[in-house]
């Protein structure tokens, strides 16, 4: 539960950070880089312009197709249980609080476990996503 907390805080504050870089960019802030309060060492701003972050329930045994994404995408487990694969790997499942990381251009696909649904959320950085083929039955259920 407190996985869930975390994950769900982490993606408020990436969608409150997008909109606050958007609005911090036309104003110049009152100090930077190491004069700044609220950082210790050079930190600073980057454009947030291209995230996205989404919600998506799968039915049971429900999946995408095989596809990529130009800049990656980060899965977050909100609910249920995720069975995943990155081409060439085996497959991993994920529950709640779990999350993975697929770097860009890498050819997988993601989806509920057989025997329950999920909800996923899905932050991506911008780019196109490239569709393939489906996954198969045989695919999604080798072990």
């Amino acid at each position: 539960m407190k996985r869930m907390a975390l994950v769900l805080s982490l993606i408020a504050v990436l969608i409150a950070s997008t909109r606050w870089v958007g609005q911090a960019q036309q104003q110049p802030p009152a100090t930077t880089g190491a004069d700044d309060p609220r950082f210790t060492g050079k930190s600073e701003p980057m454009d947030g312009k291209d995230l996205s972050a989404a919600r998506r329930h799968f039915d049971a045994g429900a999946r995408s197709a095989w596809h990529s994404h130009h800049h990656g995408q980060l899965l977050l487990v909100e609910q249920g249980r995720m069975r995943m694969q990155k081409r060439g790997q085996a497959i991993k499942e994920l529950g709640v609080g779990e999350s993975d990381y697929t770097a860009p251009n890498v050819v997988h696909w993601h989806g509920a476990a057989a025997n329950q649904p999920l909800v996923q959320i899905n932050v991506g950085f911008g780019g196109d996503t490239k569709w393939l083929e489906k996954v198969t039955d045989a695919e999604y259920n080798q072990r």
